[in-house]
């Protein structure tokens, strides 16, 4: 079977689907991902076969994130949805999404939440599509007007009636809204531990690991919250392990402190294996790699769904929200020295790892071609 898998561009896009398309690898099925060349490297890393896609000029993007930034905070996820993924994202990759699908010709289509260039593909060649979450909240509602946005395309779309996998389990959603229609929850396989270099020259004071993800330091919020964020927890007696991100140069943040490293990546579950906290942005992925491992969480959201992210953390007693970069050395030394809030982690991963494994993902995406294909003949 032939399964075309779909991101845009930013390792938390393309994350979640690297469990699943490496399950249909390991399956026997020819599998390519499709993506902005600026996601290329997260594909290729992965070991998976990578196409590439056209991505929006910036000089197109940089105006609507300004119209972005100067609307108000509840209101900015929807327009995101509807006029960067739904609009400009799919605008520029919908001609050469079209073209892969009808020369490579896939059996079915497998596509992260903000993808949907790929779903109006697949119901122009008469295949189905699957929507994986790259969100912990659940699928995007259908009140943020994305099948509208995809309407102008003139294209027929299957979203929002795909089937819904997700890595995330039922605790780290939001309890007041019901679950999504059609959702199926899996785990990914945790990273066996390797060792880390000893960065630290010896050290054994408790590590914590820093990161605002993927985006954030292409955002502009690099080199200053990272900066401060190093100078804050230099104080604190741990040994700090901080990845930027593969769009800015460390260099740029000047000296650290000796129990500060910075490197621009570092696959995080072999750093989650060996830290006692994490300090991060509330990302998607991030949050739920943490959180699989039983580590608790100072979370200092930054856009998008982070603060609900934090939000659900803090209300499940697995880590903290925090405000400032000037309040996170204050509740990296109540994670540490408090012991409920690993404890409370820890049930979140109990929970996770009651999952299904993601291998059992592949027997689902088969029979929903076999179905298709029955269907059509």
């Amino acid at each position: 079977m032939r399964i075309l898998f779909a991101s845009t561009r930013g390792a938390g896009h393309v994350g979640p689907l690297v469990p699943f398309a490496r399950a249909c690898v390991a399956a026997g099925h020819e599998v390519r991902v499709a993506t902005a060349p600026s996601a290329a490297d997260h594909v290729r890393r992965a070991g998976l076969a990578h196409v590439a896609l056209d991505e929006p000029d910036e000089a197109i993007m940089a105006p609507l994130w300004d119209r972005v930034r100067a609307t108000p905070r509840d209101e900015q996820s929807p327009l995101v949805l509807r006029e960067v993924f739904a609009g400009e994202f799919t605008r520029s990759a919908l001609p050469r999404m079209l073209a892969v699908a009808r020369g490579w010709r896939p059996d079915l289509v497998v596509r992260e939440s903000t993808e949907y260039a790929s779903a109006l593909a697949a119901g122009a060649i008469g295949v189905p599509s699957v929507e994986v979450g790259c969100f912990l909240q659940g699928r995007p509602p259908a009140a943020f007007g994305i099948e509208a946005a995809l309407a102008r395309f003139g294209l027929p779309s299957a979203v929002g009636a795909e089937p819904y996998l997700t890595l995330a389990p039922r605790a780290l959603e939001d309890p007041r809204h019901p679950e999504a229609p059609g959702t199926s929850r899996f785990r990914a396989p945790q990273l066996t531990p390797r060792p880390l270099p000893d960065w630290w020259q010896g050290a054994r004071e408790p590590l914590v690991y820093v990161s605002f993800g993927s985006a954030a330091a292409g955002n502009g919020f690099f080199p200053a919250l990272y900066r401060e964020t190093a100078d804050v927890l230099a104080e604190l007696p741990i040994r700090v392990l901080m990845t930027v991100g593969t769009e800015v140069d460390p260099a740029d943040l000047g000296p650290v402190a000796p129990n500060v490293h910075v490197e621009r990546w570092v696959p995080q579950g072999t750093v989650m294996a060996h830290a006692r906290a994490m300090v991060g942005h509330g990302g998607s992925g991030s949050t739920l790699a943490a959180l699989s491992a039983g580590l608790p969480l100072a979370v200092l959201p930054l856009f998008a769904d982070q603060p609900e992210n934090a939000d659900r953390v803090a209300a499940l007693g697995a880590g903290l929200r925090v405000g400032a970069t000037a309040a996170l050395a204050d509740a990296v030394s109540v994670l540490l020295e408090d012991p409920r809030y690993r404890l409370n982690a820890r049930a979140v991963a109990a929970e996770i790892e009651l999952l299904p494994r993601v291998d059992e993902a592949v027997g689902v995406l088969e029979e929903l071609a076999e179905v298709e294909q029955l269907r059509a003949a």
